[in-house]
């Protein structure tokens, strides 16, 4: 790991989802507090819409979102990032260079959270990351391919 101080992640299974078993959809909801560095991971088969429900995290919609998904025969992790649209504080630019100096971290905090998964399954460290950035801004509406998973162990 590079980034990711792993006292620093809180890790919540939600009902229905075992560590070690993967079933679609698997999805990540990944909230962090700007006052502590805490990062919080919630794991199910839906997103965590109670942990984004609060009023600063829909003001700053800094939250990130991802799932496995079975991409024609093949398991992908689709990563989705709010950039710009609707109402969120920031430019585009600034938010997209957020997201981008931070996914490493983010991508850790989604491979280490759920490492026991990646214990069952280890051929699921080859599945391919592609982090969506969804803004109003063409620029930086766009699709990016962030390697394997398994680099961010």
């Amino acid at each position: 790991m590079k980034r990711l101080n792993p006292e620093k992640l809180s890790v919540t299974y939600l009902p229905g989802v075992l560590p070690e078993r993967l079933t679609l959809p698997r999805r990540y909801t990944l909230t962090h507090s700007d006052r502590t560095g805490e990062l919080f991971l919630s794991i199910g088969s839906d997103y965590d819409e109670k942990r984004v429900s609060g009023l600063y995290i829909r003001l700053m919609r800094d939250e990130v979102f991802a799932e496995f998904i079975d991409d024609g025969g093949r398991i992908l992790l689709k990563v989705y990032c709010h950039v710009s649209g609707g109402f969120a504080l920031g430019t585009a630019k600034w938010r997209y260079n957020i997201f981008q100096s931070e996914l490493t971290l983010v991508l850790e905090s989604f491979r280490y959270g759920d490492r026991a998964l990646y214990e069952s399954n280890p051929q699921l460290d080859n599945a391919p990351v592609h982090v969506k950035f969804s803004s109003k801004k063409r620029r930086y509406d766009k699709i990016e391919d962030w390697g394997i998973i398994g680099d961010y162990k």
